[in-house]
């Protein structure tokens, strides 16, 4: 079983945005917060290329990789991979709402039948030592969130899941894009608290328009932990504060210089290993949002850290424009 004190900050799983090079610049800002991988078919894990799937840096730990599939050997077989590869937790995708769940092989679509969900748990959980657990929606469609959520948690937590992170929206199969599934659908917190109240022994996190740490924190009256999305992608240097805000951390001036040095070196090791500069900075140019200099930075990082042959002084010019000691806060 999971502690609550554990994982009471989570990174989401979003597609093509939490790669490993994304987890890495994450994990320099906190040292606490569960990350979590993109979502990797199972057939993929099992048939495809796993190094290239699964490899990751080992400053990245706590991470979690999360699965999708709807087939229970496949998915066992897939957990077992990623224990192997070092994972701390293996996650089952109950949530997305992409085109491709249509075929009806996993996402959320897999709300609609409980009962399958709890017997991928329950062979995930016999194949692996480490945690298994679930993310899913408040429900799919035309469901009431009611007893559609409680029959997911109750056969989730029966086949031993070790925690349930809900988004805290209705996913639309029909009708909406993924991109409007993540905003038109209503956010519901209090479903989700709800389901904590009656699940007091599980841990219940919650997901789904978190915009901040203070908003994070209010959540975890209520739930055992908090999950940001676009807000940690896009305003990253909230992270900063992760450590503090909810693991006791000290509270103390966060050294960005040193961050930017730490990843200037970890991008000069991926483009040693025929990677390119732009497969990193991409995920950090919304790093000092709102300081004067900012714009100059985002600029930088968008044309010259992708052009061909760029190196890590590309990210050392671009840090230097950012100004921190100017009151004034140049418009985003």
């Amino acid at each position: 079983m999971l502690k609550n004190q554990e994982h009471r900050l989570a990174i989401a799983p979003m597609m093509d945005w939490t790669d490993r090079h994304c987890r890495f610049f994450h994990r320099q800002m906190t040292s606490r917060a569960l990350l979590y991988t993109e979502m990797v078919v199972a057939d993929a894990v099992i048939q495809g290329a796993r190094e290239r799937l699964l490899a990751f840096d080992n400053a990245e730990h706590p991470v979690a990789l999360q699965l999708g599939g709807s087939d229970a050997g496949k998915l066992a077989e897939a957990a077992r991979i990623g224990e192997a590869f070092g994972y701390d937790e293996i996650n089952l995708n109950v949530g997305c709402p992409s085109d491709r769940v249509q075929s009806g092989t996993f996402g959320a679509c897999l709300m609609k039948v409980p009962d399958l969900v709890a017997g991928c748990v329950a062979a995930m959980k016999a194949a692996v030592t480490i945690p298994v657990t679930v993310k899913c929606r408040i429900g799919v469609d035309e469901q009431d969130p009611e007893p559609a959520l409680d029959a997911l948690a109750d056969g989730v937590f029966d086949a031993g899941a070790d925690a349930l992170w809900v988004h805290a929206r209705k996913a639309w199969l029909e009708g909406l894009s993924p991109k409007e599934n993540r905003d038109i659908p209503p956010l519901d917190y209090g479903r989700v608290y709800r389901l904590k109240a009656r699940k007091r022994n599980e841990f219940i996190g919650i997901n789904g328009g978190i915009q901040s740490i203070e908003e994070a924190r209010a959540h975890l009256d209520h739930v055992d932990g908090a999950m940001l999305g676009r807000a940690a992608y896009h305003t990253p240097g909230i992270l900063a504060g992760v450590d503090a805000a909810f693991y006791g951390a000290r509270p103390y001036a966060f050294d960005f210089a040193a961050l930017i040095d730490s990843m200037a070196e970890y991008a000069a090791r991926h483009i040693e290993q025929g990677g390119r500069l732009g497969h990193v900075t991409r995920h950090m140019v919304g790093l000092f949002h709102g300081l004067p200099g900012a714009r100059r930075y985002r600029q930088i990082l968008s044309t010259d850290a992708t052009r061909p042959g760029a190196g890590p002084d590309v990210l050392k010019t671009a840090f230097a424009a950012v100004e921190f000691g100017g009151a004034a806060a140049e418009a985003a």
